[in-house]
C-alpha cells in the first residue's frame, strides 16, 4: 500500500516530469516553421526557391497565426487541453512528412505553412500555457513557467542538434541532409505527444472537478465579451509585450560585439550561444517571484528595473574596456532578461484571471505580447541603418524607456489583480 509521503512524492515526480514534457513539445513543434533559422541555405536550395519566397512563407505562418490567437484562444478554454496539444503535436508531424515529400512544390509549401498555423498557434499555443497553469497551483506559477521555458530552450536545442546530426549524414548534399533533417526533426514531436499521453491528466483543469462546470463547457461567446471589458487583460498585454521586447532584443547585443566593442563574428556568435543557454535560469526567475517576492508582479517590476540599470551600464562601458570583459558583461543583462521572460505569463494568475477563460486572455495576450518580435527587428533595424554604431545607444534608450513602463505596468496589474480579490471576499 502507497503511504501518504509516497503518493505526494510520486504526484510531485509527476508534475514536472508533465512539464518537461510540455516543454518537449513547445520547443519541437516549432521546428519546421522556423527551420530556416537553423537550415536556411539548406531549404532554399531544396526547394529551389528565392530569398523572397522564403520570406513570404515566414510573413504568411506569422500573420495567419496573429489571427489565430483568439479563437484558438476560445477554443482551448471549452476543449480538453491533453487532446487538444496531442492532436497538434501528431498533425505538425505528418505536416513535416508532407513537407519533406513535396518541398519542390511551392504552392504545396504555402499550403503546409497555413497548416503549420493550424497545428502550432490554433489551439496549441493557449492550451500549452493553460496546461502550464492547471498542473500546479496559483503559489508556484512563477517557478513552474520557469521550468517550462527552461524546458523548452534546453529541447529546443536538442531537437535542432538531433536535426543537424541527420543533415550531417548526407556528405555534404544539401537536399538529402535537408530531407533528412525535416523527418527527424518533425518526429520529435510525436515524442513528445506520447510523453503527454501517458504523463498528462486529462481535462481542462482542477475546477472540472465541480458539478457546476459543465455549463461553462459549452461555448459561450460571452466569455469573449468577459475577457475583452476586463482591463487587467490588456495591462498585462502589454506587461507580456514589454518583456517579450527585452527578451528578444538581447539578441543586438551579437553585432553590438563585433561593430562597437570590435571582437571577432566567431567570437561573438560563441557568447550569443552562452547568451540563450541562459534561458536554463528561467526556473530561478520563477524561483524568485514565488518564494522570495511571494508575488510575480513584484519581481518583474524589480527585474524591469535591474535590467534598465543594467543597459544604462553597457551605455557607459569605457571604449579603453578590454573587449573580453566587455563581452563577458553584456551576459548579465542577458541574465536577468531570462529570468524576467520566463515568468511573464504567470502574470495572468495575478491578474486574477479565472482558470477557465485563461486561454482566452492568453490569445489575446499573444496577439500584444508577441508583437515585438516583428515590430522591434523594424524599428532598431532603421536605427541602425540610419545611424550606424550610435543607433546601438539609441536602441538601449528605447529598451530602457520599455523596461520603465513594463514596470509600472506590472504594479499596476497587481494592485488591480488585489482590488478585485478584495472584491470577490467582500
Amino acid at each position: 500500500m502507497v503511504s501518504k509521503k509516497e503518493a505526494t512524492m510520486n504526484s510531485k515526480l509527476r508534475k514536472y516530469l508533465t512539464i518537461a514534457a510540455l516543454g518537449l513539445a513547445g520547443g519541437s513543434i516549432y521546428f519546421l516553421p522556423y527551420i530556416k533559422f537553423v537550415f536556411y541555405d539548406a531549404q532554399i536550395a531544396s526547394m529551389g526557391i528565392t530569398n523572397v519566397q522564403s520570406g513570404i512563407l515566414m510573413t504568411m505562418y506569422t500573420v495567419v497565426n496573429m489571427i489565430l490567437y483568439i479563437p484558438g484562444g476560445i477554443l482551448a478554454d471549452k476543449l480538453s487541453a491533453k487532446k487538444s496539444l496531442i492532436i497538434s503535436l501528431v498533425a505538425t508531424s505528418l505536416l513535416a512528412y508532407l513537407y519533406a515529400f513535396t518541398m519542390k512544390n511551392f504552392v504545396l509549401s504555402m499550403i503546409i505553412y497555413l497548416g503549420l498555423s493550424l497545428s502550432t498557434a490554433f489551439v496549441f499555443w493557449s492550451s500549452l500555457m493553460k496546461a502550464i497553469r492547471l498542473v500546479g497551483t496559483e503559489e508556484e506559477q512563477g517557478f513552474l513557467y520557469g521550468v517550462y521555458y527552461a524546458c523548452n530552450g534546453l529541447t529546443n536545442s536538442l531537437t535542432n542538434a538531433f536535426a543537424l546530426k541527420f543533415f550531417n549524414t548526407a556528405g555534404g548534399n544539401l537536399e538529402t541532409g535537408f530531407f533528412r533533417a525535416v523527418v527527424s526533426g518533425g518526429s520529435v514531436a510525436v515524442l513528445a505527444a506520447v510523453m503527454l499521453a501517458v504523463l498528462m491528466k486529462d481535462g481542462k483543469g482542477a475546477e472540472d472537478t465541480s458539478s457546476a462546470q459543465s455549463d461553462d463547457d459549452k461555448f459561450k461567446f460571452a466569455d469573449v465579451g468577459k475577457v475583452l471589458k476586463n482591463p487587467v487583460v490588456w495591462i498585462a498585454s502589454f506587461v507580456i509585450f514589454c518583456g517579450d521586447g527585452i527578451y528578444t532584443s538581447v539578441s543586438y547585443f551579437n553585432p553590438y560585439l563585433t561593430e562597437v566593442i570590435g571582437i571577432t563574428p566567431s567570437d561573438s556568435s560563441f557568447i550569443s550561444v552562452i547568451r540563450m543557454g541562459l534561458l536554463l535560469l528561467a526556473p530561478v526567475g520563477g524561483l524568485l517571484a514565488d518564494k522570495v517576492f511571494k508575488s510575480t508582479c513584484k519581481w518583474l517590476t524589480t527585474a524591469f528595473a535591474i535590467v534598465a540599470l543594467l543597459f544604462v551600464s553597457v551605455m557607459l562601458l569605457p571604449s579603453t574596456l578590454n573587449p573580453a570583459v566587455a563581452s563577458v558583461y553584456t551576459l548579465i543583462p542577458s541574465a536577468v532578461a531570462m529570468m524576467l521572460y520566463g515568468v511573464i505569463f504567470s502574470v495572468m494568475s495575478e491578474a486574477g484571471i479565472p482558470r477557465a477563460l485563461t486561454g482566452t486572455a492568453i490569445g489575446i495576450a499573444s496577439i500584444i505580447g508577441y508583437a515585438p518580435d516583428s515590430l522591434y527587428s523594424l524599428i532598431f533595424g532603421g536605427m541602425l541603418d540610419k545611424f550606424g554604431g550610435q543607433g546601438y545607444n539609441y536602441i538601449f534608450t528605447f529598451l530602457i524607456i520599455s523596461c520603465v513602463i513594463g514596470g509600472v505596468l506590472a504594479q499596476a496589474v497587481r494592485r488591480l489583480g488585489l482590488r478585485g480579490a478584495e472584491k470577490k471576499e467582500a
